[in-house]
């Protein structure tokens, strides 16, 4: 008789990166675990609850649908390009700053803009991103959360970043996940959001164009040295 595979834990951190919420909003849903029956949790790492991922995954697909999902957007030349808070409207969120949220505190899992809006003074410039409708339309469809599970995709393969390196190099999102060893860059985003990677809260330096995060291959390594030690 074949033995029975174990079943696979899941943190907070990652089911949110997977059904397009925040770690808080998990930790709400269960604390309120009695009222909407969400899973009791199967362990611990560390502090962190842990849940069987196929209990969590048979939840979300119970759910009643969410607001969002039922959201249509309102008719646009597919071309005409939306500011954060336009962006933010047009997808059904009710905070206008949601969009710029998305962008700044979760790399990777929002679309990167198609315009960049050179605004203010030569003594205090700042960058308006815009996107396009398409672009907008295009992520809500496949968005994760987006309860179009019947096809899984993949997600994009994290790149190979050596350990050796500069440690005074920059590196990115995709190249940090890497190194920390996470699976994807959507669970790597949210940790860095839930407080996980306190080394990681400073950044060393952000891009022209995107206002994208980089962090030294030696900052990263001390956050990858005191995660593995917790």
């Amino acid at each position: 008789m074949a033995a029975r595979s174990a079943p696979r834990l899941v943190e907070a951190a990652e089911i949110a990166a997977e059904y397009g919420l925040t770690p808080a909003r998990i930790s709400a849903l269960y604390l309120d675990r009695e009222t909407n029956g969400f899973p009791e949790i199967a362990g611990k790492r560390g502090r962190a609850r842990q849940w069987n991922k196929s209990d969590v995954d048979q939840w979300f697909a119970q759910r009643k649908p969410p607001r969002l999902q039922q959201h249509k957007p309102p008719t646009h030349d597919p071309n005409e390009l939306l500011t954060g808070a336009q962006a933010s409207r047009f997808l059904g969120y009710k905070n206008p700053q949601q969009v710029n949220t998305y962008l700044r505190d979760h790399p990777g899992y929002f679309p990167e803009p198609d315009a960049i809006e050179e605004l203010g003074t030569p003594q205090r410039p700042y960058r308006r991103p815009k996107w396009r409708v398409q672009t907008l339309l295009d992520w809500q469809a496949t968005r994760p959360g987006s309860g179009r599970r019947s096809v899984k995709r993949p997600a994009p393969a994290l790149p190979d970043v050596p350990v050796d390196g500069n440690p005074d190099e920059l590196l990115g999102a995709s190249q940090a996940a890497a190194l920390l060893g996470f699976k994807s860059l959507n669970s790597f985003s949210s940790s860095l959001g839930q407080g996980n990677l306190p080394l990681l809260q400073a950044v060393d330096a952000v891009t022209e164009k995107g206002g994208r995060r980089r962090w030294t291959r030696r900052r990263i390594l001390e956050q990858a040295a005191q995660r593995q030690g917790r």
